[in-house]
């Protein structure tokens, strides 16, 4: 089930983020990632999210944060990856927004193949600056 965000979610919806983060993104110090965290709890409720909340365990596998029609972050735990979690959450945004952009680093070639697969095209590339890994820019339209 997708659903909305509560604040009661923070803790979950946090440690997918730095589980996922690091495990993915191998290629960027696991430091960056623990460093960033208590700035991302901060600031994350103010985004628009949606998680995934498993109908038998109650407990959530992925989230989608958005701001505006920018997506912030999609991720889903480890666990619960290629289940179609992934496509379900973005499907849901795709259903309320016209159009969505994301960053993904372009060495995270999973991501890249799945916004492609998507209907995302990528309309530039550039270099994060915290952490100097090249990243595309990709956009979607209805």
């Amino acid at each position: 089930m997708i659903r909305t965000f509560r604040e009661s979610d923070l803790s979950a919806i946090m440690k997918i983020w730095l589980d996922t983060n690091i495990k993915t993104h191998n290629f960027i110090s696991e430091e960056y990632w623990t460093s960033n965290y208590d700035m991302v709890k901060e600031i994350l409720p103010k985004a628009e999210i949606y998680v995934y909340e498993d109908d038998v365990t109650n407990l959530i596998d992925g989230f989608i944060g958005l701001t505006n029609s920018y997506i912030a972050g999609l991720f889903v735990k480890d666990t619960a990856q290629s289940k179609g979690i992934g496509k379900q959450l973005l499907d849901y945004a795709k259903s309320i927004k016209s159009e969505m952009s994301l960053s993904v680093y372009q060495e995270n070639v999973r991501a890249v193949h799945f916004y492609k697969r998507e209907q995302f095209q990528i309309q530039s590339e550039s270099v994060d600056d915290n952490t100097n890994a090249n990243e595309l820019i990709m956009t979607w339209n209805k």
